[in-house]
């Protein structure tokens, strides 16, 4: 880090904020907020907003009280729909709470992570409070979702970037942010492999009073938002692929508050109807029991990035279905393929062939072995903020062209 970031002899805490509002994105965030908590350093805020207040989507806010942490504030911002102008008014509602909360709670510092809806309009907010703004995840690309841009527009509303990988790193540099402020500190998720203690089959089973088979499959499949109208006819494709499978039990998790989520949900609890000794549906697994599925299954199906990013560190394959995470760094256990049942059906045929599962125990995850809470916490600690909210845009034109030799 540049020395011009840093400032010494801290002693006030710093009021940090933590913004979460998915089960994914908190799970990711986990460790980093039991540090800020458990750091003198620091005095935590914890807003809580979207799918965690949805009793449609599971109330997840109960996950975050029982982990004992307490919750600054929690903004209502989710309609019950999921049209584009149910979404882009659940928006409008987000954008006037945290104006409330910014207000009320003046943070010296904003966390967020990732690439949602319920994130930008928080950060939009901040940015209007002159509130500096950290995020994690930046620099991915994921073509068929807004997703994309919404993530991109994060980055040039923030402030410091914590990337996953050093590509990623090198994506936020190249969108004009200072290399000084943009840390490649590795996974989050990777992080939650190494420090939960997962659950045996037995246990795991127990949890989710579901037990599993010979051949076992964790599958997560969310709609492609840049595409119109093809989520349920992606969704029909792919269960039909699946319920062709022989002797498969299904894990199912249902997807997110997107564009066109709640058909693909009613075709999950159909599909489920239809075989419930072999397919088990829930709206969330939290962190532990997700993980410790990955640790049972075979493999992961679906368009999840999770299939991407932690499937790999189990040593499993991944049927990464359609374009939704199409951009992303890949391990060499992923197996990408068309949202037809045709394509689908070769990729699972791949998957459970002889020659995939014996290359599975060398294939390495590009998402590295890293634990990045410990280093995020110190550059959140140590960063001097007063300079942070007037962004020089970094050209890479103009850096370059300053280490180019004159000619004679």
């Amino acid at each position: 880090m540049a020395d011009s970031l840093l400032t010494t002899g801290v002693s006030a805490s710093r009021k940090v904020c933590v913004v979460t509002g998915t089960r994914a994105e908190y799970g990711l965030l986990y460790w980093l907020i039991r540090g800020l908590k458990d750091n003198p350093a620091f005095d935590l805020q914890l807003v809580v907003t979207g799918m965690h207040l949805s009793p449609e989507f599971g109330l997840t806010v109960r996950q975050i009280e029982a982990d004992g942490l307490p919750i600054t504030r929690r903004v209502e911002m989710l309609l019950s729909s999921d049209t584009p102008v149910g979404i882009t008014k659940s928006m409008g509602l987000g954008q006037i709470g945290f104006a409330d909360v910014w207000a009320d709670l003046q943070p010296d510092l904003i966390v967020v992570l990732g690439d949602r809806f319920e994130i930008l309009a928080a950060v939009s907010a901040a940015l209007v409070f002159r509130i500096p703004v950290a995020h994690l995840n930046g620099g991915e690309t994921t073509e068929g979702a807004f997703d994309e841009s919404v993530r991109h527009a994060i980055t040039k509303m923030a402030h410091l970037h914590f990337t996953a990988t050093e590509p990623y790193r090198q994506r936020v540099v190249q969108l004009g942010e200072n290399p000084a402020r943009v840390f490649n500190v590795g996974s989050m998720g990777i992080e939650n492999i190494n420090r939960l203690t997962l659950l045996d089959r037995a246990a795991f089973e127990e949890s989710i009073g579901f037990t599993l088979g010979k051949r076992n499959l964790l599958v997560t499949f969310h709609p492609v938002t840049l595409e119109t109208g093809t989520a349920t006819a992606q969704m029909e494709e792919l269960l039909a692929a699946l319920d062709a499978l022989p002797d498969t039990h299904l894990i199912i998790t249902k997807p997110n508050a997107d564009t066109d989520g709640r058909g693909l949900i009613d075709q999950i609890d159909a599909f489920v109807a239809r075989r419930p000794q072999t397919a088990a549906a829930f709206i969330s697994l939290g962190q532990l029991r997700y993980l410790s599925a990955l640790r049972h299954v075979d493999g992961v199906v679906g368009n999840s990035s999770s299939g991407l990013a932690e499937a790999p560190s189990f040593r499993i394959g991944t049927v990464n279905v359609g374009d939704r995470q199409k951009g992303r760094l890949q391990a060499a256990s992923v197996i990408n393929c068309d949202p037809t049942r045709a394509s689908i059906g070769t990729a699972l045929d791949t998957l459970y062939s002889s020659e995939f599962q014996a290359a599975l125990p060398a294939a390495r995850n590009p998402y590295g072995d890293a634990s990045p809470s410990a280093e995020i916490l110190d550059v959140l600690r140590t960063v001097e903020l007063a300079p942070l909210l007037k962004k020089h845009f970094y050209d890479l034109t103009a850096a370059s062209a300053a280490v180019v030799p004159a000619i004679a």
